[in-house]
């Protein structure tokens, strides 16, 4: 019998500083009216720099509230997959200092996956596979993002979308019986849109030094309207793949859960694949863009506020930086 992958239990944490536009007009040549009209941004959340608020220490609260939320302990966990480009330290990997949080003891597998945006999303298809080859009984698949270290806070063209947060959720396999399971997935890149949004200093090829620092050259660099485009297009080829895998149309889906980026993408995809903003999560309002974050925050707070139950059918869609590209359609 094939082992069909369940969404055992959620959780999210956010930083506890609100930084809204307004708050933004201080620091920047903006203003909230424009913000708002561009991004759907209102608000997002920005991380402690005194500690306590690093992408592990918010990994190892919403784990908790997932752990919690699906009846497991931490040594339940066999394997761990972090998706982050804003890891607490290059060496050891965030995965394992999560695992040490958490006080796991069973040394479970532990991996970091760097895929920007597409991050929780590739993390759920891995946990998939995992699970049914047999080789992870229950897979927690975080994405933790600290992006307001990455930000030149002088560039409003970028500062004003990203914030900081994180969304994690526990896969495993669904008892006998129920209904949920995981329908389709698709992954993919295309690595020619590389220069849409990079950050090329601080790697093997040019490491970071005081002079770039002077200079602002280390921060996330973006071409907002090439990702615009290559957004929207991938966005809704996504959503035509992973359906026609499944043998379904957009009218099954009860909800889709995109990528928060921009409420104009949003709302651009939506029409492109033609489904109603009434079935799209969106949250992008109170948190802006916390890249692999955006999608088990939104699931996450779908679910809690009883929008999502059980047995409904949703579609992650996301793309991000590389420029890699997922979706998985699952029935919750």
């Amino acid at each position: 019998m094939t082992t069909q992958t369940k969404i055992l239990g959620t959780g999210i944490c956010l930083p506890e500083k609100v930084m809204t536009n307004f708050d933004l007009e201080k620091v920047v040549d903006t203003n909230d009216e424009w913000i708002y009209e561009r991004t759907g941004i209102k608000a997002r959340r920005i991380c402690s720099t005194e500690g306590g608020e690093w992408p592990t220490d918010l990994a190892e609260k919403a784990a908790w509230r997932a752990l919690e939320a699906a009846a497991l302990t931490p040594d339940d966990i066999d394997m761990i997959i972090f998706a982050s480009v804003t890891p607490d330290v290059k060496l050891p990997n965030s995965a394992s200092i999560l695992q040490q949080k958490l006080k796991i003891t069973n040394q479970c597998a532990a991996m970091d996956i760097a895929v920007a945006c597409s991050g929780f999303v590739y993390g759920a298809n891995m946990a998939d596979s995992f699970i049914k080859t047999g080789m992870a009984k229950k897979v927690l698949v975080v994405g933790s993002e600290m992006l307001s270290r990455e930000i030149d806070w002088s560039d409003r063209t970028i500062c004003i979308l990203f914030g900081d947060g994180c969304g994690c959720a526990i896969f495993g396999a669904a008892e006998e019986g129920e209904t949920s399971e995981v329908l389709a997935t698709h992954l993919g890149t295309d690595g020619s849109g590389a220069e849409f949004f990079d950050q090329p200093i601080g790697g093997a090829v040019t490491p970071l030094t005081a002079e770039h620092i002077a200079a602002g050259e280390h921060f996330m660099r973006m071409k907002g309207r090439e990702m615009f485009k290559v957004a929207t297009r991938t966005l809704a080829e996504n959503a035509r793949i992973v359906l026609k895998k499944a043998g379904l149309s957009l009218e099954d889906v009860d909800w889709v859960v995109p990528h928060q980026a921009n409420i104009r993408i949003i709302e651009t995809t939506a029409r492109l694949i033609g489904v109603p903003m009434e079935k799209v999560i969106v949250n992008i309002e109170n948190y802006g863009n916390t890249s692999a974050a955006t999608v088990p925050i939104a699931f996450h707070e779908a679910v809690m506020d009883g929008r999502i139950k059980r047995g409904d059918i949703v579609l992650f869609d996301a793309f991000g930086a590389g420029l890699t590209f997922g979706a998985t359609l699952l029935r919750y």
